[in-house]
């Protein structure tokens, strides 16, 4: 979670507004927002406390931070049992199918907005991060907050050394084969010649989010059936298509023939990259700040490739990161309602939004706060800062590119893991791993459903 401030031309100024929703209480208003972020995330969740109490005289926010994505969600939920749960949580994404089935312990943000007239509308955000916290009909469920996308890094002096031109990164999946062979042949054996640590052209994190489920959004294809489990808790694994054995058996070649290097589960082989292990490294939109604090050699981050012979043009991908969800609780006031809508509309405000993108290295989940960002030169002066937001504007969102609603997705991608990891063991040919995914991934589905529907 640490991340070093990427603040570089961006607004410092204390963000004061009046607030637009009344909580016309007699006494100040306490509410509590629990969440995950540490470090120098923490400390700009503290920021915004501080900026939100000090423009709302009659609300007293207290931000309390309860550890991991699954330890927060995990607290809170007990809390809701015990009826003592924060006004506010912070859940990952793909906690996100879970508090939808959690029913009477979240008051979803059309409701809140509905009881306390407050002006929250769904148009103000970016589709592709709309999309991921909607209902299928439009409808917020929860707050857009920290949200980054899936990028590919690259090292650029590697790629001067290899003779290619380090402006022009690879496109498309057969150009990302054919540079990493070069990458191998002209960079990464010659400096493994000169000893010191092993070098690879080609890694990636968070292999089963960007290289199957951002694959599947890019090629505007289902992972699962029911709109990616959007439309319905019947949804079916569908990541073992032709497409997704091609994507799995590319891994599986290039590993082979020593282009590609397993670094091992989630954002494991980050290292790898700002380390300059690898020459190439795809992972999170939101590593750029271990990125700038580590790396001693000049890189860039670009769009996610795609493969021509599954969709002639790319589509957008879709965020990760974590949404604020407005909790219940016996006897919770009216006017804490009021009050929780008046902090999620002040986060909306473009200066917070932008502020908050600047110094976190998250994307803006407004366009006004990405306007203003452009405005600010945050961009010019932070090159490569407006890919994440390019990726996500790529092109209109589609059933198949808002996201995952996937019930203990998690869970579904430890088994993609374990099966993707037989197979790099040539234990499995690509189909019957991910036919063994989908398998035993449709399972935890079933679990799931039955869990929710009783």
């Amino acid at each position: 979670m640490k991340r070093r401030t990427l603040l570089a031309g961006a607004a410092a100024a204390p963000v004061v507004a009046a607030p637009v929703v009344k909580v016309l209480a007699a006494e100040p208003v306490h509410i509590t927002w629990w969440h995950s972020m540490s470090g120098a995330l923490g400390d700009q969740v503290n920021r915004i406390t501080k900026q939100f109490n000090a423009a709302h005289k009659d609300i007293v926010l207290t931000s309390v931070f309860k550890g991991s994505y699954p330890d927060t969600l995990n607290a809170s939920i007990a809390a809701w049992r015990a009826g003592k749960a924060p006004n506010v949580a912070q859940v990952f994404d793909v906690g996100t199918g879970t508090m939808l089935a959690a029913g009477p312990a979240v008051k979803q943000i059309w409701e809140l907005a509905k009881e306390t007239g407050a002006d929250i509308k769904p148009a103000t955000y970016i589709p592709a991060v709309r999309g991921y916290y909607s209902l299928p009909d439009g409808r917020l469920a929860s707050m857009p907050f920290n949200s980054s996308t899936a990028v590919m890094w690259y090292n650029k002096d590697a790629f001067k050394m290899a003779g290619l031109d380090a402006e022009k990164p690879p496109q498309t999946w057969p150009e990302v084969v054919a540079a990493a062979k070069v990458l191998k042949a002209k960079w990464a054996d010659p400096m493994n010649a000169k000893g010191g640590p092993t070098r690879y052209a080609l890694t990636t994190s968070w292999l089963t989010w960007i290289q199957f489920e951002e694959f599947s959004a890019i090629h505007n294809i289902p992972f699962a059936s029911e709109d990616d489990g959007f439309n319905g808790l019947g949804a079916v694994l569908q990541c073992n298509s032709p497409a997704h054995v091609a994507q799995l058996q590319r891994f599986m070649d290039m590993e082979k023939e020593g282009t590609f290097k397993y670094g091992g589960r989630d954002s494991a082989p980050d290292p790898m990259f700002y380390s300059g292990v690898a020459a190439i490294g795809f992972g999170s939109s939101a590593g750029r700040g271990d990125i700038v604090r580590n790396a001693k050699f000049a890189f860039a981050e670009a769009l996610m490739p795609w493969d021509p012979a599954v969709s002639k043009t790319p589509h957008n991908t879709f965020i990760g990161g974590a949404s604020l969800w407005a909790m219940t609780a016996p006897h919770r006031t009216e006017a804490e309602y009021k009050a929780v809508a008046a902090f999620f509309q002040f986060l909306a405000l473009p200066e917070q939004d932008a502020m908050w993108a600047q110094n976190s290295g998250y994307v803006p989940v407004t366009f006004a706060g990405d306007e203003l960002s452009k405005k600010q030169g945050y961009y010019e002066k932070n090159p490569g800062t407006d890919v994440p937001i390019q990726s996500l504007l790529r092109s209109p969102v589609t059933p198949y590119t808002r996201g995952m609603r996937l019930g203990r997705l998690p869970e579904i991608r430890n088994i993609l893991y374990g099966e993707c990891e037989e197979a790099f063991a040539g234990k499995k040919t690509a189909k019957q791993a991910l036919d063994d995914t989908v398998s035993r991934g449709n399972a935890v589905l079933r679990a799931f459903q039955k869990s929710v529907s009783g």
